[in-house]
């Protein structure tokens, strides 16, 4: 397909994203099973035009003048793209493109306006959020807002139990592999511009044989941080797929015994592959639901990477951000309230209970945390600064943190996803 077509094909599924209220990854799948033609290539080209307008769909739609599917892609095309607007006016007349620009379009097209916008449509947020965010970040809060909007690269964490992260590095420089900046495991293919696919690692033999796994760098950090050595037992109370639990698994050199669980066994379901690939061994599944009693008062780590928003990874799921309201944020924080609970009762005294977001809003990270001090005496922060510096080392600057006690990674401050990380020590 000539990009012509590729932006109508974008516009129609944003169109259909929109009339129909649907998932993205459905509509895209959809438009691809009725246009056969379309190759894999173009499919992928497709899915980058639509994901990056959802990613700055506010400030597009500023800019055009209007929220429609059209209006929107064409900004993102002239003003993120940086296609010029002679270019776009060939682009839209030409064979199978979505028709020629009106006057109106050419106009709003023409002159960037964004310098008037409100600061929460250059942030590229939902316009309630902006106070969590201002509160949060202070006077940078929209450059750390607006920063979620970018693409993000693919990052790896190589196993150590399988792979050396030098051979790694070394076989995937066809990629532009680049070392972590934070993670000693950590790789990262950089993130492609235009219409270019990122690299499928999940077709290399590296992945394959369970040498690499993909795994945002911010992730791979705050699994880091829980410090988690051999022979230790460790709780991971909300494994999911199970992402942490394989860093986990491999910090401790398959030594020790590592217990992951989740509510929800559909998300927990992939973990048992995942783990036979990864080589891990001292890694003990328990379905939702189980009787954890045995395990009560016994962990040295409790690992909760709980439910949240999602606002960190807006980079990689930008129509969540749309979806995200205050109903659906509450609920979470409640969730948030009952898995701290929970897992409180599994750690021995002098052991640790880790929380864990992938979220940068203040109600689900440090007001979480001060209502559960406040309701758990026998508990006590310990310092993110001191794990940072053994993770990252010293020369590695320290992200958004309060007293150098709990800490939020964004990608403004660190280059990764955004990732919420505090400890508590069980002093009783």
């Amino acid at each position: 397909m000539k990009p012509a077509g590729r932006i109508a094909a974008a516009i129609e599924v944003l169109t259909d994203v929109e009339q129909r209220h649907r998932p993205v990854a459905d509509a895209l799948k959809d438009w691809g099973l009725s246009h056969r033609f379309a190759g894999s290539g173009d499919r992928a080209a497709i899915g980058n035009l639509v994901f990056d307008v959802l990613r700055w769909r506010r400030s597009s739609a500023f800019r055009a003048g209007e929220d429609t599917a059209r209006a929107v892609t064409l900004a993102t095309l002239r003003f993120h793209w940086g296609v010029g607007l002679a270019d776009l006016t060939d682009l839209c007349t030409g064979t199978h493109g979505p028709g020629e620009l009106t006057e109106a379009e050419r106009a709003a097209l023409a002159t960037d306006r964004l310098a008037e916008a409100p600061a929460d449509v250059a942030a590229d947020i939902p316009d309630w959020l902006a106070p969590a965010f201002e509160d949060n970040f202070g006077d940078d809060w929209v450059a750390e807002a607006a920063a979620l909007a970018a693409r993000a690269p693919v990052d790896l964490r190589v196993n150590t139990l399988k792979a050396d992260p030098a051979k790694v590095l070394a076989a995937l420089k066809r990629f532009g592999a680049e070392k972590g900046a934070i993670s000693p495991v950590g790789i990262r293919l950089p993130a492609r511009d235009g219409w270019e696919r990122a690299p499928n690692i999940t077709r290399e033999d590296l992945y394959q044989r369970g040498q690499v796994e993909v795994q945002d760098e911010g992730s791979q950090a705050a699994a880091l941080m829980t410090l988690a050595h051999p022979g230790e037992q460790i709780l991971d109370l909300c494994a999911g797929a199970g992402g942490k639990t394989l860093a986990l698994a491999a910090q401790m050199d398959n030594r020790g015994q590592l217990h992951a669980t989740d509510a929800d066994q559909n998300q927990l379901a992939p973990i048992f592959e995942r783990l036979k690939r990864a080589g891990v061994r001292n890694a003990q599944v328990h379905r939702a639901g189980s009787d954890l009693s045995a395990l009560r008062g016994k962990m040295d780590k409790v690992l909760v990477d709980a439910p949240c928003s999602g606002s960190g990874t807006w980079r990689r799921r930008p129509e969540t951000k749309w979806r995200l309201t205050p109903e659906a944020l509450e609920k979470r924080t409640d969730q948030q309230a009952d898995v701290l609970d929970t897992a409180r009762q599994f750690v021995r005294p002098g052991g640790t209970l880790i929380y864990v977001t992938c979220s940068v809003l203040p109600q689900e990270n440090e007001a979480q945390i001060a209502d559960f001090l406040d309701r758990a005496s026998d508990f006590t922060l310990t310092s993110m600064a001191d794990a940072w510096v053994d993770v990252a080392g010293s020369s590695a600057p320290m992200p958004w943190s309060a007293e150098g006690l709990m800490m939020t990674m964004t990608p403004a401050a660190t280059g990764t996803d955004g990732f919420f990380v505090a400890a508590l020590k069980r002093t009783g």
